[in-house]
């Protein structure tokens, strides 16, 4: 896939009326107090409303349909046309200017180097809280970016293909704490996302079932993207370091954009028990479901069911190790308490 550099946007401070809707926003994103760092220092985000995000698409056509977005929405989530037009759709078009760019660096690069240049996929990380709607982000994305000029490539793989298998999780006691970062194959997903970047031709990814709960033996190919997508949990979980010191590495150390979707944690547990008690009536009444003893539940029942495994592990986790990756991402997308995204930040360049 061949990508041009774009000409760069009006220059801050030029008048908005002439420079049109991108310059205006930017330049009401230069006027936002950016103080909202924990340290007291200035915020390394641009904060948007999502009025002033919504101009940044410049009138750019809205190609997606209600068949398509039905298809791509999760569960009780009620993400509509307008949200995907007035926030997804300015972020697809960021996405294309970063792709552009990055090319463009990589070819300057290898020209400077006196090297071949070779096509580098583009991978995008998208990290949140279980039940936030980061998986219904990333098929949006995918749809969006598929529909840009040249029709790229573009993969999206989930990081639940990489957890442990349930009978790893059960002999290291771990079953009850899946999802954590200790559940993951890490060097697995790592050596996947690795091989992807470094253009290997193709690059098996595994799968994962919501419906047995547990990993597949059947891999997918994925054949040299132009994008990546990975979505998951802990995509933005930074490197450790083991008992001899050496890292670990991390997977964001391959990503060249990445996207937490955030939420407060009790508007978060609100949507975890509405989904699971819809469930009942879906995933869960298939009785090949890991789940299936939860469909007779009465909604008293499974309220407080959803409300003991929420407790217990999502809320632990997101509040140990997912919400503290959130300053990692390149973008975050915070959502209000109807489930819609009010506020974007971007970090500045």
């Amino acid at each position: 896939m061949r990508f041009s550099l774009v000409p760069p946007g009006p220059t801050p401070g030029t008048d908005e009326r002439r420079a049109g809707p991108r310059a205006a926003a930017y330049a009401t994103m230069t006027r936002v107090a950016l103080t909202d760092s924990p340290t007291g220092l200035p915020s390394p985000y641009a904060v948007f409303g999502r009025t002033e995000w919504a101009r940044l698409s410049e009138s750019h056509p809205m190609n997606l349909t209600g068949d398509d977005l039905t298809r791509l929405r999760g569960l009780g989530e009620p993400v509509d046309l307008d949200e995907v037009e007035s926030v997804y759709l300015p972020l697809s078009r960021l996405l294309y200017f970063y792709v552009e760019a990055t090319h463009g660096l990589r070819l300057a690069t290898s020209e400077f180097l006196g090297e071949r240049p070779t096509r580098v996929p583009f991978v995008v990380g998208v990290a949140g809280s279980v039940a936030v709607g980061k998986s219904t982000t990333a098929r949006i994305l995918r749809e969006l970016m598929l529909r840009w000029p040249h029709t790229p490539r573009v993969e999206l793989v989930t990081t639940d293909g990489f957890l442990y298998p349930n009978k790893v999780l059960e002999e290291r006691g771990l079953l009850q704490r899946k999802g954590f970062p200790e559940s993951y194959d890490r060097r697995a997903l790592l050596k996947f996302v690795a091989d992807v970047k470094s253009g290997e031709l193709a690059v098996e990814a595994r799968q994962y079932s919501h419906l047995t709960y547990d990993v597949l033996p059947a891999t997918v190919t994925i054949r040299k993207p132009d994008v990546l997508i990975v979505e998951g949990l802990n995509v933005l979980q930074p490197p450790t370091v083991r008992s001899d010191g050496t890292n670990t590495g991390s997977i964001s150390d391959f990503f060249d954009f990445s996207v937490y979707v955030d939420a407060d944690l009790e508007d978060i547990r609100r949507w975890y028990v509405e989904r699971f008690l819809r469930l009942r009536q879906t995933a869960f009444a298939d009785p090949k479901s890991y789940f299936h003893r939860y469909a007779a539940l009465s909604d008293a029942q499974a309220r407080a069911t959803a409300t003991d495994i929420w407790t217990r592990i999502n809320e632990p986790n997101l509040i140990e190790n997912i919400e503290p990756t959130k300053g990692r991402a390149t973008l975050v997308l915070a959502k209000g308490s109807d489930h819609s995204v009010e506020t974007i930040k971007l970090r500045k360049l």
